[in-house]
């Protein structure tokens, strides 16, 4: 009898722990915090794993002599010290500067025209709006890059429509030291797309009844535009101009494609001269460096912007 009833009391018993535990379980799952932590953990892990770790042995690759296909000698700072012997070095710095410097402004500026041109709305609107969005998508694609290789060539397109306005000319534009690297920027100026669409969403955003009020005061369309529009959209060309500046910093394609850095590395842009050092000449240590030096330009080019921002970037809360 005795027995009888304490097996049950018993099984009763481990029931109700495990309910509790269940029920503990449950409840942790509910927080607000654990939900958090789940839908974050993919992130977090894929943060871990695919850029903590490789930027944290990157780094280590920089203070060794490392070909890729060997083991990795530490070598402390030489790779660094390496740099200011290396002519090519500075070649691709200055090169690069000279890019993202004079390819930015004008793609911000051309990308401004064509979104006022564009915002009005029409039946056609939606339609330009993508066609020139395409070369944002197309513009770092390796077709475009083959394409404007042929275009500039010697028996390209460009020297046959000078020839007829009675220009004949066999001029190589990608074989002259002056005008490659304008062909590059060229390229970089037609991709405005990006900036252009979010210049026209900040255009949309500006009130219509400053433009009325200016009106009625007899302000003239331009003297509207320097007076509202622009300092109005200071907050969007600053951002653009720190978004597109990191990208003319580290442009690749078209250089590795149409150029390959020449003629006489006039076009050798950074990042396709860090890819050549790592990986044609296995000196993957110091493409790392290489690396590094350029996250060092760009954070402290970056951390300039921004330090120039509340010089002339409208600031409402100011």
């Amino acid at each position: 009898m005795s027995q009888a009833s304490a097996v049950p009391g018993r099984r009763l018993g481990e029931a109700g722990v495990q309910f509790k535990k269940q029920g503990r379980f449950a409840r942790f799952m509910t927080l607000e915090r654990t939900s958090g932590v789940v839908c974050a953990l993919p992130f977090i892990i894929g943060f871990l794993v695919f850029l903590l770790v490789p930027i944290l042995l990157s780094f280590y690759y920089t203070l060794t002599d490392y070909s890729i296909i060997g083991e990795a000698k530490f070598i402390g700072i030489q790779n660094y010290l390496d740099m200011f012997s290396d002519d090519k070095f500075f070649k691709s710095l200055g090169v690069t500067f000279f890019y993202a410097l004079v390819s930015t402004p004008l793609r911000l500026v051309f990308a401004l025209f064509v979104a006022m041109l564009l915002l009005k709305n029409s039946k056609v609107s939606g339609f330009y709006r993508a066609a020139y969005y395409l070369p944002s998508i197309l513009g770092g694609s390796v077709a475009v890059a083959i394409l404007w290789k042929q275009m500039f060539a010697a028996d390209g397109v460009v020297n046959q429509v000078l020839g007829m306005f009675g220009l004949e000319t066999d001029f190589a534009w990608l074989g002259n030291e002056s005008t490659a690297i304008w062909t590059l920027i060229i390229l970089g100026v037609w991709q405005f797309g990006s900036s252009m669409l979010i210049f026209l969403a900040s255009l949309k955003q500006i009130p219509t009844e400053l433009y009325e009020a200016a009106s009625v005061d007899g302000a003239s369309k331009a003297r509207q535009f320097w007076k509202i529009t622009l300092p109005l959209l200071t907050p969007t060309i600053f951002f653009n101009l720190v978004m597109q500046s990191i990208n003319g910093f580290l442009a690749f394609t078209q250089c590795y494609i149409i150029t390959q850095g020449k003629p006489r590395n006039s076009t050798l842009f950074y990042m396709v001269y860090m890819y050549d050092e790592s990986f044609t000449r296995h000196h993957a240590g110091y493409g790392a460096a290489l690396a590094w030096v350029m996250l060092l330009i760009v954070g402290l080019y970056t951390g300039f912007l921004f330090l120039t921002k509340r010089f002339w970037v409208y600031d409402e809360e100011a």
